[in-house]
């Protein structure tokens, strides 16, 4: 018998060509992945080699102010999602389209891969490429990540328009709440909350380092976020009338 609901996956499937618009749409997403994973890695990876000139505090600032920077720069082009995490979690909840899905996240990866491409080529003697690596047992880490992804998702639904981060108020909350917890977790499970920043160091260098964690802690904490604003939401919080054309 034919449910009256779409289920989740329902609406997940590979598009056709995507039209001019869509384009941009996908350039900018793999425009700012790639600056996001070139500025935060790097500073992992620079810190290593400069004896620690960055500091664990000067990371954790790196990532979250690139984040802001892309909001303000890509934010009213592609939504400045910048991870298949919170892509995944606006299309969860109802405010993106599940056409679209499948090419912002494959643009995200291939953005942070030609990132850790250019900084295996510029600092050759990086092992991990700055990849996020748990300092305690993997269960630890993946209950930070799903508690963190939560945390941010939750504010970037809160602080966003339909599927976009923009504005002044985005790029300072959700870059905030990065560096936020960039800076207190960091040193535990290297705070990624997002698969793709975690993915591309792993592919380019080989080492592959309890890779699950930064996959689906991340894609379950993403879906939890939405969980947590549908509870305490405001009446069109996730409704399906905000969900972006397709």
């Amino acid at each position: 018998m034919q449910t009256a609901h779409k289920s989740l996956w329902s609406g997940l499937r590979w598009p056709a060509l995507p039209k001019r618009d869509e384009m941009k749409r996908l350039y900018a997403e793999s425009f700012g992945t790639f600056c996001l994973v070139f500025a935060g890695t790097g500073a992992i990876i620079i810190n290593d080699v400069s004896g620690g000139a960055i500091t664990h505090l000067g990371i954790a600032l790196t990532f979250g102010l690139v984040v802001l920077a892309m909001i303000y720069a890509v934010g009213d082009i592609s939504g400045a999602h910048l991870n298949p995490a919170v892509t995944f979690g606006f299309y969860a909840a109802h405010r993106f389209s599940g056409r679209l899905v499948l090419p912002y996240i494959v643009s995200q990866i291939t953005g942070a891969i030609v990132a850790s491409m250019l900084l295996h080529i510029l600092f050759p003697s990086s092992i991990t490429l700055g990849a996020t690596v748990p300092a305690g047992s993997d269960m630890q880490s993946v209950i930070l990540e799903i508690v963190l992804t939560a945390i941010l998702m939750f504010v970037i639904l809160k602080v966003s328009s339909g599927s976009r981060e923009r504005g002044i108020t985005a790029g300072i909350v959700v870059g905030a709440v990065i560096a936020l917890e960039a800076l207190f977790a960091g040193p535990i499970s290297g705070a990624s909350m997002n698969p793709a920043r975690s993915l591309a160091p792993v592919l380019v260098s080989g080492q592959y380092l309890s890779l699950w964690i930064y996959i689906t802690g991340p894609v379950f904490g993403a879906f939890l976020g939405v969980v947590l604003c549908r509870i305490m939401r405001e009446e069109a919080c996730c409704d399906d009338q905000c969900q972006v054309a397709d």
